[in-house]
């Protein structure tokens, strides 16, 4: 609206004082001009702004002598708003030699504070198709992060990528945010005796002299960190009995450790779908064990990473083989649309450690779930559920807070009603993004009773409950 309209019915001071107030708004938009904006406070310098991206196309190459990665990536995309100048999040330990858009070189392209930073000749209108192609590459590195090192790492003999929460930028140009999901198609070209293992289905794989390509094609939406790229002298097995294709992928030296340790995933298979729905993805799950120890364990689209150390064969790591399966439905499929609410992930993932203890003849859920409360119970009680703050955001107490929580929902609708919640909630939300109030909402009807003083105490309060 002309903040002029209608001055008629308006005294002379009031648009007096309407037009200085618009004279310090722009003042302020001047001064503010150069501040670039926020998609995520958890992650200030993470997202981009002006377009949506459908589908990644990368065509790399990797050396692992050398540590040296390299070769182009294809980003089709759509614009949200007139668009004259954009970016994309990039690590600064790589370069980028050249970019088009629609078959044409921008006005100029650089890389500074992590973010490519690209200025087109002629403005793309809103709704306009954009197809990107970015020559890159570099000694990659992992992300320096207040949760420590992030991304693209060197192994002993190989590498791996430990995406979460913002590394996808260190191996590959891209709008790195969890609420922006896309399809992939991953082309890594890599040195012959070595396994390289990326999202999704496997299409081709070709040896010519000392190198070999793999293809892989992950269709279901993704969110950038959840894509990895796993490189190491492994060997593929494919494990039988179970209702979806499971596969591992490891050292030969690891195997006989491996069938013992992982050896009850697929009852964890069966278990899951049963309580939180079908699995959530057409070419199914697969396990890789890294050469080396790792500190813990990670999950990826359809796959989850463990280190040597969690292959001992004393099933010392059970609990952590069925958060990582969990995580397939609650991370990866129903994904949190913002860092604030990872209790969605977490918590959810932590309680189907519960549920596994108890199916497999351990403790029952409600003896872990009293077992935490009274750990909680004598930790700081400053941690607001919904909203730890990006440096608590991958505390334990969000994970076991979280797996309360749900305890408490399963105890006050009952069992029929709670797992039913759960099988609507990935089914509504599959391969897409959500927040909390989703989550209450949705809860709403499953229950005979008000949630409300539930959700208050133990998501919108920082006292422990009592259980």
């Amino acid at each position: 609206m002309d903040p002029l309209a209608g001055q008629s019915h308006c005294p002379l001071d009031e648009v007096e004082k309407e037009a200085s107030r618009m004279s310090s708004a722009k003042k302020v938009a001047k001064k503010t001009a150069h501040t670039p904006p926020v998609i995520d406070p958890y992650l200030p310098r993470n997202g981009n702004f002006g377009y949506r991206v459908s589908r990644y196309e990368l065509d790399i190459e990797y050396k692992v002598a050398i540590n040296r990665l390299g070769g182009t990536v294809t980003v089709t995309a759509v614009t949200l708003a007139a668009l004259r100048a954009f970016t994309l999040d990039l690590s600064d330990a790589l370069g980028v030699s050249k970019v088009t858009v629609n078959g044409r070189r921008p006005n100029n392209f650089r890389c500074h504070g992590g973010k490519l930073h690209i200025t087109l000749g002629e403005t793309l209108p809103a709704g306009a198709a954009m197809t990107l192609v970015v020559r890159y590459g570099g000694t990659p590195r992992p992300l320096r992060t207040v949760w420590g090192e992030v991304g693209f790492e060197e192994l002993s003999n190989g590498a791996l990528v430990a995406g979460q929460p913002n590394g996808a930028a260190s191996w590959f140009p891209c709008d790195d945010h969890p609420s922006a999901k896309a399809s992939f198609r991953i082309r890594i070209s890599t040195d012959s005796p070595y396994y390289a293992l990326a999202n999704g289905e496997l299409l081709s794989k070709q040896t010519r002299a000392s190198h070999t390509t793999w293809t892989y094609e992950q269709a279901e939406p993704t969110s950038t960190y959840l894509i990895t790229l796993q490189i190491g002298e492994y060997t593929r097995h494919r494990l039988n009995k179970s209702p979806v294709p499971m596969h591992a992928v490891l050292p030969d030296r690891l195997r006989r450790n491996f069938d013992h340790d992982f050896g009850r995933q697929t009852q964890m298979m069966k278990l899951f779908i049963r309580q939180f729905g079908p699995y959530p993805l057409e070419t199914g799950y697969t396990v890789v064990v890294t050469d080396d120890d790792l500190e813990i364990p990670l999950e990826a689209q359809g796959l989850s990473i463990f280190g040597a150390n969690h292959c001992d064969g004393r099933r010392s790591s059970e609990r952590l083989i069925a958060h990582e399966l969990a995580h397939q439905w609650f991370g990866n499929s129903v994904t949190a649309r913002r860092w604030r609410d990872i209790w969605l992930h977490e918590g959810f993932a932590c309680y189907a450690e519960w549920l596994w203890s108890e199916e497999s003849g351990g403790p029952s859920a409600d003896e872990r779930a009293r077992n935490y409360h009274r750990k909680l119970a004598d930790s700081p009680q400053d941690l607001l559920l919904t909203d730890p703050g990006p440096t608590d955001m991958f505390d334990d107490r969000v994970y076991k807070r979280g797996a309360l929580t749900l305890h408490a929902v399963r105890h006050t609708i009952g069992d029929d009603n709670f797992f039913a919640l759960l099988q609507d909630w990935t089914a509504r939300y599959r391969h897409s993004t959500a927040v909390t109030d989703d989550f209450t909402g949705l809860a709403a009807n499953h229950a005979d009773v008000s949630l409300r003083g539930l959700w208050d105490r133990w998501l919108y309060s920082t006292d422990l409950p009592d259980l």
